[in-house]
């Protein structure tokens, strides 16, 4: 998240929330801290709690392996937790003393423990086994459950694929393109086969039209009803099951099913057995309830086969890719010898893409009240000529977590997806940049920065809005990261544990939020201020407002008097 360089460099701005006091990366016993916890050309501020998962050697179906998990500190803790999470094809068979009995769920097996730790390194030691065949990764996590933390906190994965027998199993995962996702049929009062049609999404305001129309797709076939007896349609909900940061702490996330909203979607086929592939019908999810309906008109009185493909794109508004720019797709499986249209009920997005979905689904949430006058994400472009906003994330990742105008992308870290928070955040400094229309203030002091501490007023107000784009967006001030534990960031005068002033990002952020609903209506006006005219502190931004028919008289004054600005 720290901002820094001229608007004609790339630009990198890291790691959400780097800090919640300058104690958490200060000297100690040893020296500074140095853990670096993520890959060395990473922007991600350097820890005090590091740890690394391994295993001895990677088991096949049937076989055991020891998972050993090394923790190193460089400052006291007095509780720290460590949590390990296992994917299904994987099961806990004997582990150290003082690890809870797992629990078992949809995500796999689940374990914990409380730790002391002073400077110097930790070891447990977990023994698995391989129950199944396919990609699997472990998770290992270490946090300050005192001090909610990134610079207290470290995560560390291991991505295998099990195979069947010895010698099989392969380092990491590839689940760009997964294996087809199952179908759960409908219940027995759906099994008529017809046709169904989405709901219609809501009449929207201008400032959160769906992203079919951003897109500039009506998706002609696929979001309407067959118009003639002989078409097939091919219909069904797609969702996604996933674990989140909101709603869960330090060992154990919230479980979600969710629908999936916006997503392109294409129904291939073959007409006969011998005929090659064919592309029947697109569309995109429902954008209220996840829904497709794809028909088409056959060729043959039954078609040999038709099957369904998902993927990480909303029209062309934003996606989400792995680390060679490819998008996620989920197929279902094919449907044989089809003579009439069939409803395929929920549609599950592959569990190795979970995450991919959950950032992809995300961003729904900032589009439909993304405070622009056009139908694209900044009202500083016009529709037909917007820019996406691009997330990078794969399985492990250790680049991120950061955007940069460089590439225009967001790059998210291996749980980052977990926390909405944290993806909206990089998302607000994407907005930023489309509606200063690719400029960027010259930002100082911010690297690293600390969400309740002084920085410099060109961080605080980059950070702050960043900061603000996620409260707005989910009606909060709670942070959640990605391994669970969260902060409240609500502040008035009387705050302690929070330093004053428009150089601290929790300030400025609650600042902008009670100037939009308390004066403003909503961020409609602000944003359309901030394509028009830019800022590189919380002060222009007061002082531009009048100048486009905002507020900054008594009221305004009184809100930022409120959270410890004073101009």
């Amino acid at each position: 998240m720290a901002g820094a360089g001229a608007c004609l460099a790339a630009v990198v701005v890291p790691s959400a929330f780097a800090g919640t006091s300058p104690q958490a990366g200060a000297p100690n016993q040893t020296g500074t801290c140095t853990i670096r916890p993520a890959a060395k050309d990473s922007e991600a501020p350097l820890g005090c709690l590091g740890i690394t998962a391994s295993l001895d050697h990677l088991p096949a179906v049937g076989e055991q392996a020891t998972l050993t998990v090394d923790i190193t500190a460089q400052t006291d803790v007095k509780h720290a937790g460590l949590s390990l999470q296992l994917p299904p094809a994987l099961r806990i068979s004997g582990a150290d003393s003082g690890l809870t009995a797992p629990t078992t769920d949809t995500f796999g097996q689940r374990t914990s423990r409380t730790l002391a730790l002073t400077p110097g390194n930790r070891t447990v030691k977990v023994q698995v086994k391989a129950v199944a065949a396919g990609p699997a990764q472990i998770q290992a996590d270490i946090s300050d459950t005192d001090r909610p933390d990134p610079r207290r906190a470290a995560h560390d994965s291991v991505e295998l694929t099990v195979g069947t027998s010895e010698g099989s199993t392969a380092k990491g995962v590839s689940v760009t393109k997964a294996r087809p996702a199952p179908v759960h049929r409908p219940a027995p009062d759906a099994h008529k086969e017809r046709p169904v049609t989405p709901k219609a999404a809501p009449a929207p305001a201008r400032a959160s039209a769906s992203a079919s129309a951003a897109a500039g797709s009506a998706a002609p076939r696929a979001t309407a009803s067959a118009r003639a007896s002989s078409q097939v349609c091919i219909s069904g909900t797609y969702r996604n099951r996933f674990q989140s940061a909101e709603g869960g702490n330090w060992n154990g996330k919230a479980n979600r099913d969710e629908p999936v909203h916006n997503a392109n979607v294409t129904l291939w086929g073959r007409p006969t057995a011998n005929s090659g592939t064919q592309k029947l019908a697109t569309g995109m999810t429902g954008n209220n309830d996840g829904r497709f309906n794809l028909c088409y008109t056959p060729t043959t009185s039954v078609t040999s086969k038709v099957w369904v493909e998902f993927k990480t794109q909303a029209g062309a508004m934003w996606s989400v890719v792995d680390g060679n720019g490819s998008l996620y797709a989920t197929a279902t499986y094919s449907q044989d010898n089809v003579s009439g249209s069939k409803n395929l009920g929920n549609v599950y997005a592959n569990d190795g893409q979970s995450r991919a979905w959950h950032a992809f689904d995300t961003l729904n949430k900032l589009w439909w009240n993304r405070g622009s006058t056009t139908n694209c994400w900044a009202g500083s472009q016009q529709d037909g000529h917007c820019t996406p906003i691009t997330v990078q994330w794969y399985p492990g990742s250790t680049d991120g977590t950061y955007w940069s105008t460089g590439d225009d992308k967001i790059h998210l870290a291996d749980n980052d997806p977990d926390s909405e928070h944290t993806t909206i955040h990089e998302s607000g400094h994407a907005l930023m940049g489309k509606l200063y229309k690719g400029w960027w203030p010259h930002v100082t002091n911010c690297s690293p920065h600390y969400v309740n501490r002084t920085s410099s007023t060109s961080c605080g107000w980059t950070e702050g809005f960043a900061n603000a784009v996620a409260f707005h967006t989910f009606n909060d001030t709670t942070y959640y990261w990605g391994n669970g534990s969260s902060m409240n960031l609500a502040n008035d005068r009387t705050t302690t544990g929070i330093d004053q002033g428009d150089a601290c990002e929790a300030r400025v952020a609650t600042a902008l939020l009670d100037l939009w609903s308390q004066i403003d209506g909503n961020w409609t006006k602000s944003n359309t201020m901030m394509t028009r005219t830019w800022q590189s502190s919380l002060r222009e931004y007061v002082n531009d407002r009048p100048d486009y028919g905002l507020d900054s008289g008594p009221k305004a004054r009184s809100i930022l008097y409120n959270h410890t600005i004073q101009y």
